[in-house]
C-alpha cells in the first residue's frame, strides 16, 4: 500500500509541465509516495513512450510526489509526478501525454542545455553589473553629469535582460517537448487527445481564477498558446479518436481511488465515482477507506469480494495483508503478502519488505530468519526504500547479529542522505563484523563516502 516518505532529492535544474518558473530544489526534502501498484502502472504507461524516445535503456525512474497540484517535472534520470496530476487525470491517455512531454525533455537533453543557459544568464548579469560599475567610475572621474546614473541603470537592467532571455529559451524548449510528445504518441499508436485535454484544463483553470499571465514573464508558453499550437497537428493524428483499453482504464480508476482514499478521505472517493458507484474504482476506494478509517473486519469482507472478481490481482492480496496486519494477524498477513509476491509480474521489492515486516511481527525464530531473507531480497531490488532498513536492522537484532543490525541502520541513513549518522553506525558495525568480510567492506565504503556539495 501507499507509503508517504520524506526524501532528499538533489535537483539541479528541472523541466516541468506547469507554467510557473522552475524553482531551485537543491537538496530539498520532497514528500515521496511509494506504492507498488501505482509505480507498476506508471512504468507500464511509460515503457512504450520511453522506447519511442530512445530512452528505454537510460534507467529512467518515475517518482511520485505527495502534492495536490497538477504538475510533473524531470530532474536527472528521474521523472516526478504529483499525486494531484494522478487524481485529476480521468484517463490513462492524459497521464501518458504528460509522460511523453517529459520524455521530450529527457531525449532532447534540455536539462543540460538549461544548466548552460543558467550559466550564460549569470554571466550576462555579472558582466552587465561590472560594465555598469565601470561606467559609473568613469563618470565620477570625468565629472560628466548623468554618466554615473546611466551606469547604475545599466547594472540594474542586466539581470532583467538575462532573466528574460532565459525565460524565452525555456519557452522554446517547452514547445519542442510538446512536439516531441506528439511524435512519441503517434509512434506508439496512442491518441494525443489526452495531452490536449490537459492543456485545456490548465487554460480553463486560469480563466476561472481570473489570472492574467504576461507571456514574456513565463518559463512556459501559456496553456492557451499550447492548445493553439498543437490542436491541428494532434487532430490530424490517425489515432486521435482511439480510446484507452478497458483493462488499462480499470487500473487507472483503481489507482485514482487509492490516491483519493489516502490523501483526501472516503468522501473524495465517493465524489470521484458518483457516476459509477458500483464500478471497480469506487469499490476499491471504499475498501481502502474502510481499512484506513473503519473496521478491519468490514474492510476484509469488502476486499475478499473484490478478490472474487480479480483473484490474480497482486495488489488486492497486498491490501488484504495490510488489513490483516491491522487486525493483529501477522501470520495470515504474511501469507497474503506471499501470494501478492507470487502474482506480481514486476517482482517489486516493496512487496518483499511488507512480507518481511509481517514475518517479523510473527516473532518466532524461524519466521524472523525468513524475514531477514525477504527483507534483504526486497532491499536488493529497491535499495532506496529507506523504511525497509529499519525492519532489517530489527530482524538482525532479533537473531543476535548486532554488527549486521548496525550496518542495516547505517545503510538506511546513507540512502536517506543522512551521511553523518550513516558513518557513525558503519564504524560501530565494523567493530562487530569480521575484518575484510563483505559487510566490513560495505561499512568502509560508507565511511569513505564523500557527500556531494
Amino acid at each position: 500500500m501507499a507509503r508517504w516518505l520524506p526524501r532528499a532529492a538533489a535537483l539541479l535544474a528541472a523541466c516541468h509541465l506547469g507554467f510557473s518558473a522552475t524553482p531551485s530544489l537543491a537538496q530539498q526534502s520532497v514528500p515521496i509516495v511509494r506504492d507498488a501498484e501505482i509505480e507498476a502502472l506508471m512504468r507500464d504507461y511509460a515503457q512504450p513512450i520511453l522506447k519511442a524516445a530512445g530512452l528505454e535503456r537510460s534507467g529512467i525512474q518515475i517518482i511520485l510526489v505527495n502534492d495536490n497540484s497538477f504538475n510533473a517535472f524531470v530532474a536527472g534520470r528521474r521523472m516526478f509526478f504529483n499525486t494531484g496530476a494522478l487524481l485529476t487525470a480521468e484517463t490513462p491517455n492524459e497521464i501518458i501525454g504528460v509522460i511523453a512531454h517529459e520524455a521530450g525533455h529527457l531525449a532532447g537533453g534540455h536539462q543540460e542545455r538549461l544548466r548552460q543557459q543558467l550559466d550564460r544568464a549569470q554571466t550576462i548579469a555579472i558582466v552587465g553589473a561590472l560594465l555598469g560599475v565601470g561606467i559609473g567610475v568613469a563618470g565620477a572621474a570625468s565629472g560628466v553629469r548623468g554618466l554615473g546614473s546611466a551606469g547604475a541603470g545599466l547594472a540594474m537592467s542586466a539581470p532583467e535582460v538575462a532573466r528574460r532571455g532565459l525565460l524565452s529559451y525555456q519557452r522554446g524548449e517547452e514547445a519542442i517537448a510538446d512536439r516531441s510528445a506528439l511524435t512519441y504518441l503517434e509512434a506508439t499508436g496512442q491518441s494525443p487527445r489526452g495531452m490536449l485535454k490537459t492543456f485545456e484544463r490548465l487554460s480553463g483553470s486560469l480563466t476561472l481564477s481570473g489570472i492574467r499571465l504576461d507571456p514574456y514573464q513565463q518559463s512556459h508558453p501559456t496553456p492557451r498558446e499550447r492548445v493553439a499550437n498543437l490542436q491541428a497537428v494532434a487532430q490530424a493524428s490517425p489515432y486521435f479518436e482511439r480510446s484507452d483499453p478497458a483493462a488499462l482504464q480499470q487500473r487507472h480508476d483503481m489507482m485514482r481511488a487509492k490516491v483519493a482514499a489516502y490523501t483526501m478521505g472516503q468522501g473524495a472517493v465517493q465524489r470521484m465515482f458518483r457516476d459509477n458507484p458500483g464500478g471497480i474504482g469506487a469499490l476499491y476506494g471504499d475498501a481502502i477507506g474502510t481499512y484506513l478509517y473503519g473496521n478491519p473486519a468490514s474492510a476484509l469482507t469488502k476486499t475478499d469480494a473484490l478478490l472474487r472478481q480479480q483473484p490474480s490481482n497482486p495488489y488486492l492480496h497486498e491490501l488484504r495483508g495490510e488489513i490483516l496486519m491491522k487486525a493483529n494477524r501477522p501470520a495470515d498477513a504474511a501469507s497474503a503478502f506471499a501470494k501478492a509476491i507470487a502474482l506480481d509480474p514486476d517482482r517489486t521489492g516493496l512487496l518483499h519488505v511488507l512480507h518481511g515486516q509481517a514475518l517479523l511481527a510473527v516473532g518466532q525464530p524461524d519466521s524472523v530468519r525468513l524475514a531477514v531473507s525477504s527483507l534483504k531480497h526486497g532491499l536488493d531490488r529497491d535499495p532506496e526504500y529507506v523504511t525497509g532498513y529499519r525492519y532489517l536492522a530489527q530482524a538482525y537484532g532479533m537473531t543476535g547479529d548486532i554488527g549486521l543490525a548496525e550496518l542495516a541502520t547505517a545503510e538506511g541513513h546513507f540512502q536517506a542522505g543522512q551521511y553523518r549518522d550513516a558513518k557513525i553506525f558503519a564504524a560501530r558495525s565494523q567493530q562487530k563484523v569480521r575484518r575484510g568480510s563483505p559487510p566490513w567492506v560495505r561499512a568502509q565504503d560508507i565511511i569513505n563516502f564523500n557527500p556531494p556539495n
